[in-house]
């Protein structure tokens, strides 16, 4: 846990450690980050090269990024759920799913954004 009296530029120091942690932590666990994390990486360079503006590109670019912060924050959810007991519980399976429907619309925000640039 972060020390809540750490101040200033050591704060931010931590912080980035804590988020790297983060991004380790995922990667190790999650499946469905890794995938979403190497489709934005594959797309990454068409995104450059389709975007004809550079709002085109930075929707593009924009989209995928939104797509794996939401995988975090699923992701997050999904592991303090898990940590309160694995029995079924209907909010505990109602958190899930919202975080799943939120992932799902950030996909489906990618897939309308990427059809009415390129088409």
């Amino acid at each position: 846990m972060a020390n809540q009296n750490v101040k200033g530029f050591k704060r931010v120091f931590n912080a980035f450690f804590f988020s790297m942690a983060g991004f380790k932590a995922t990667w190790q666990h999650e499946e469905a980050f890794r995938q979403e994390l190497l489709i934005s990486l594959a797309a990454l360079p068409f995104a450059i090269w389709l975007g004809e503006t550079t709002i085109e590109k930075i929707l593009l670019i924009g989209c995928l990024v939104l797509v794996l912060i939401t995988e975090l924050l699923n992701s997050a959810i999904e592991a303090v759920v898990d940590r309160i007991g694995f029995e079924h519980n209907e909010l505990s399976g109602r958190a899930k799913d919202i975080g799943s429907a939120a992932v799902f619309l950030s996909l489906l925000w990618t897939v309308v954004t990427w059809s009415l640039i390129l088409l």
